[in-house]
């Protein structure tokens, strides 16, 4: 099962040319992926920050197919890739209509409140597994 959540670039999102500055595609990657969060695993940021734990990314890797201009409405799709003992890889990808437009790979870790990696918790590893992709 996939995430999906749209996002309009607006022009905070636009360099002078009118296209997205890239720093701004990995705004919207941690946006969707704090709604997913929030929204399907039922642990916020706001509840996490609470708690002291939290989810940094611990890898990033990005594939820029065609630039987004202002005004575009995205269409982001979330999936799970891998499940570890305190790690997850997020497939995110981007399209306006049937062009792709970025995809970007992220891992992010369970920290505990010493802010050391632990074992994702039962409940949250829950959420993520209904998003595990189907190999």
């Amino acid at each position: 099962m996939s995430y999906v959540r749209q996002i309009r670039v607006e022009f905070n999102h636009c360099d002078p040319a009118g296209i997205v500055f890239y720093p701004r595609y990995l705004e919207m990657t941690n946006s969707v992926c704090e709604n997913f969060f929030r929204d399907e695993v039922g642990h916020s940021y706001d509840a996490m920050m609470a708690d002291r734990t939290g989810v940094p990314t611990v890898r990033l890797e990005a594939d820029f197919r065609a630039p987004s201009r202002l005004g575009d409405l995205l269409d982001w799709q979330l999936v799970i890739e891998k499940i570890g003992s305190s790690s997850a890889t997020f497939r995110l990808t981007a399209q306006c209509g049937a062009e792709l437009r970025l995809v970007i790979r992220k891992t992010l870790v369970w920290l505990g409140p010493d802010l050391r990696a632990c074992r994702w918790p039962d409940s949250i590893r829950a959420g993520l597994t209904a998003h595990l992709e189907a190999s």
